[in-house]
């Protein structure tokens, strides 16, 4: 988990879900009982066997030699044979995943199931992964098992070998006595135990190093970031030149866009559906490198930026805003430590100390908030960003699940925030509101169409005017 959460968002969202999932469940519990418990057991067999060895070299070095050479071909056959399981043990891992994952889509997309009625198809595409897993489980038993089988047949062959050579040798004369001959028959019993369990547990060794490999690519990726520098801070405002991004090659979402957003004031950012607003929104927080132009914190390009001082510098509220199972307040400081006052301050800031004295300070918000209404969510959210100190704040399209009255309360709360930069991707015309904001930069087809205040974009008559006009 620790580099899990070492990663910055971009790297994060390049994996599913369900990989981490099942790495950290899954996987963890195997390398769990594979390795750590398998280790543990296997120091012990170890000073079984060679405890054992000890005496019957002290009995007779040369029936000791006889019976080493007797397990050494089994044994090496049935440890070769392990590294099947490694190979296997990964195909398990992955489809873990894919049945994890499915699960995930039954667990969030339940509602919409429901709605439409698609149980069925999706009970027959989760059996249709369960078989697909237990197939899989079914070749790591039968390889194990067959380890097990060769380790067995090894220390039968030793334990017989031990007794017809051994006679030899004492038929023969050779200094050896049926009681020696005796005494390694029973001393063998304790070298067929480390030998009939060891090849399966260096196979399940390997299994959970594989494991423990595939776990580390998971939970690692690009991106991995130590704090470096000093805390940064924004002086003069955001600038953007000549930006450009796409997704795919020759689709262009940003075609050479130059803004600049001041320090302090409020933006609205303003367009139809794929114009490429919330596309401009994430690039501004720097989730993605892979454009064209350049983007100004002041004077430092924002991918050169390390992610960690950037979100120190930055705060972001979305449309689906998540509340922890936890306390209010817990919440609004994100677990970590601030004076009471501190707190209070922000949350009457955001319209939330109300709801705070009314309920409680430990008033818990349930699974991802289910406690609370749409507009408190927003707000714990828009005190998040107050607490951190944060000098720029990006919305994206918070409001569009929110009915009108508390869509105007939370847009409104947030333009009366001040020494904030505060950019704002929306999809509401209310007048009241745009004639707030500092400045409007309307988007079309990912270009800049036009920028202005709302007076001014309405008495030019362009295309601000006419998608106003359509709204009214």
């Amino acid at each position: 988990m620790q580099k899990l959460l070492s990663n910055n968002i971009s790297s994060f969202k390049k994996k599913e879900t369900a990989a981490y999932l099942s790495a950290l469940t899954n996987d963890v519990t195997s390398v769990e009982q594979n390795y750590l418990s398998d280790k543990l057991f296997a120091i012990s067999l170890s000073f079984m066997f060679f405890a054992t060895l000890i005496m019957m070299l002290v009995y007779s070095p040369l029936l000791t030699l006889i019976s080493l050479l007797s397990v050494a071909l089994p044994l090496l056959a049935s440890v070769l044979s392990g590294n099947k399981v490694q190979l296997v043990e990964k195909k398990v891992s992955e489809e873990n995943k894919n049945f994890v994952s499915v699960l995930n889509d039954i667990l969030g997309g339940f509602a919409v199931i429901k709605n439409f009625k698609a149980e069925a198809q999706m009970l027959k595409i989760l059996f249709k992964k369960n078989e697909d897993l237990e197939y899989k489980k079914f070749d790591r038993r039968s390889i194990q098992l067959k380890v097990q089988m060769l380790s067995q047949l090894s220390g039968l062959i030793a334990q017989f070998s031990v007794f017809v050579f051994g006679t030899a040798m004492v038929l023969k004369g050779m200094g050896i006595t049926s009681g020696t001959v005796m005494a390694f028959v029973n001393l063998m019993n304790s070298i067929i135990k480390p030998i009939a369990e060891m090849p399966a547990i260096i196979a399940n060794q390997k299994a959970a190093k594989a494991l423990i490999s595939k776990t580390a690519d998971i939970l690692s990726g690009q991106g991995n970031e130590k704090p470096t520098g000093e805390h940064i801070s924004l002086y003069e405002g955001i600038t953007v030149k000549n930006l450009s991004f796409a997704y795919e090659e020759n689709r262009p979402v940003l075609k050479d866009i130059s803004l600049k957003f001041e320090k302090g004031k409020s933006y609205a950012i303003i367009g139809s559906s794929g114009s490429g607003k919330s596309t401009l929104l994430n690039l501004l927080m720097g989730t993605d490198d892979n454009y064209t132009g350049d983007i100004l914190y002041d004077t430092k390009e924002v991918s050169s930026i390390n992610k960690d001082l950037l979100y120190e510098l930055i705060a972001v509220i979305q449309q689906n805003v998540f509340i922890f199972n936890a306390s209010i307040v817990d919440n609004i400081t994100m677990f970590q430590d601030f004076d009471k006052d501190k707190v209070m301050a922000v949350a009457e800031k955001a319209q939330l100390k109300e709801l705070i004295l009314e309920r409680g300070e430990n008033y818990m918000c349930g699974e991802n908030g289910k406690e609370l209404s749409g507009g408190e969510k927003q707000r714990i959210s828009i005190a998040r960003s107050l607490i951190k100190n944060a000098s720029v704040l990006f919305a994206d399209e918070i409001t569009a699940a929110l009915d009108a009255k508390t869509s105007f309360e939370i847009i409104n709360d947030i333009l009366k925030l001040e020494d904030i930069t505060r950019i704002v991707v929306t999809h509401s015309l209310e007048r009241s509101l745009l004639e707030k904001y500092d400045e409007i930069i309307v988007l079309k087809d990912g270009k800049v169409e036009e920028t202005g205040t709302f007076k001014e974009l309405i008495e030019k008559r362009g295309y601000f005017n006419a998608l106003y006009t359509i709204s009214q």
